[in-house]
């Protein structure tokens, strides 16, 4: 006989919080017109956080992907004109990617579209509410102590 999972709904509660989540922010982004998948707009994201145009492989380990994926991502984004590969000035065999002027203005639209999407998904909420909830999301994004991890089974 099987026990009962405690965590069983609440794990799946969860999922249907985060998918639900995604499709939020996938339409605020289309909304936006700018024709980013939210897949490329989490690469123009990265890319900002970065001092310097980073290589590919920098970007793909960043995204935790494939290169492949990375590249696919460059090629749509590098199309309409909101990246560019540039050469690295220390080894003419690297590629590095940069945000164009147009990329800058994305992220800007993008990061508007993603503030709407987060107040249609908290409108619900009391102002304690949000501050309970930032608290506890807060906990779940730390994360657990390394080890205390359970693993399949």
């Amino acid at each position: 006989m099987t026990t009962p999972d405690p965590d069983g709904p609440l794990a799946e509660q969860l999922l249907r919080f985060t998918r639900r989540v995604h499709r939020i922010q996938k339409r605020h982004i289309e909304q936006c017109g700018m024709g980013v998948t939210p897949a490329q707009s989490r690469l123009l994201r990265t890319l900002a956080h970065y001092s310097a145009p980073p290589r590919m492989a920098d970007l793909a380990e960043r995204l935790e992907v494939v290169p492949r994926a990375v590249t696919s991502l460059v090629d749509g984004l590098e199309a309409s004109g909101k990246v560019r590969r540039v050469p690295d000035p220390t080894n003419r065999r690297v590629i590095r990617i940069e945000l164009t002027d147009d990329g800058r203005k994305a992220l800007r639209e993008l990061r508007g579209a993603r503030r709407a999407a987060a107040q249609e998904i908290l409108a619900p909420l009391t102002e304690e509410q949000r501050e309970v909830l930032g608290g506890l999301l807060d906990t779940l994004v730390d994360g657990a102590p390394e080890g205390a991890a359970r693993h399949c089974g």
